[in-house]
């Protein structure tokens, strides 16, 4: 651990210090006590598709991913919609806003990412494109960085590192799997790093399941793993249609799953003194609400109160 920490400066965590709190958009913030879920499609294909997304999932998640710039392996898979994409989401999260995260995966793209997403993602691929992580630096916004395929855990905390060095202190780790000589799943989950990481770092992290698992019928076991283990999030890929995704197809939940995916962290994280952002909104509302009620309701007996005096004399 000491080896690690003598070699991060920005990042480390030191005695005492606290998780730091990242803000994603105007309402939503990574670090504190609500476990922060990011849900939604691995790549945005239409208006019409991320319209569903968001009426579906609106009230079960704090915030929408979604792909409009794709590192593929194979150069003639779909690679994303671009900027319209980047409009798409827009004008998503300015109706039913919900903040955005989305995948920069070169300087040349960062420009219109940070003016129209609230969230910049570093994928896998990316996690040491250093050009990258400078200019990254620079941006307005906060950074998702994802571990390498293969990067230990002093290589994900060194890449945070160079991002904060150039000015953007605001950088959330997620951990997404690393590979493996097992084929069965995707990736290896390493909720060890989850554990370490939270030691290593006052930086938030949240954990990626689908990537990690590859297979949708893994992804709601490895959250709730991951929110026990003491996780600040998730970041979780849902499809209006999952069979019909154009990429990872096989790694999302319907939206129907992810809200209950949403519901059976609940109790999870209440188990381990945290709560589901979004749940707390909802029960600070009740609250008000009850207030109100029992206001008006006072009122009431007040003015009969007075009515039957007044029918007295």
């Amino acid at each position: 651990m000491s080896e690690i920490s003598n070699q991060i400066k920005l990042a480390a965590r030191t005695e005492g210090c606290q998780t730091t709190e990242v803000a994603i958009g105007d309402s939503v913030k990574v670090g504190g006590k609500p476990v922060v879920i990011i849900g939604g499609p691995c790549t945005v294909e239409n208006p019409e598709q991320m319209e569903i997304v968001a009426q579906k999932l609106k009230g079960s998640v704090s915030a929408i991913r979604g792909g409009v710039h794709k590192p593929r392996s194979s150069p003639y898979a779909f690679q994303g919609l671009g900027e319209a994409g980047l409009d798409i989401l827009q004008s998503m999260s300015q109706k039913h806003g919900l903040p955005t995260v989305t995948e920069v995966m070169s300087v040349e793209q960062l420009a219109a990412c940070d003016e129209k997403a609230d969230m910049l993602q570093v994928g896998s691929r990316n996690m040491q494109n250093f050009e990258l992580l400078k200019a990254l630096g620079q941006a307005k916004k906060p950074v998702l960085l994802k571990r390498g395929l293969s990067a230990t855990i002093e290589e994900m905390l060194l890449a945070a590192e160079y991002i904060m060095a150039h000015g953007n202190p605001n950088v959330v780790l997620c951990e997404r799997g690393i590979r493996s000589f097992d084929t069965f799943t995707r990736n290896v989950l390493d909720l060890g790093a989850v554990v370490a990481l939270k030691q290593l770092t006052h930086l938030p992290v949240i954990v990626d399941p689908s990537h990690a698992a590859g297979k949708r019928e893994l992804v709601a076991d490895l959250a709730r793993a991951a929110i026990a283990c003491g996780a600040d999030g998730l970041i979780i890929e849902c499809h209006p249609e999952p069979e019909k995704s154009v990429s990872d197809a096989r790694q999302a939940l319907s939206l129907e799953d992810m809200v209950e995916l949403v519901e059976s962290i609940k109790p999870i994280a209440a188990a381990v003194g945290r709560s589901v952002a979004g749940d707390v909104a909802k029960k600070r509302q009740i609250t008000v609400v009850q207030g109100i009620g029992s206001q008006k309701s006072g009122r009431l007996t007040l003015r009969k109160r007075i009515a039957r005096k007044a029918a007295r004399g």
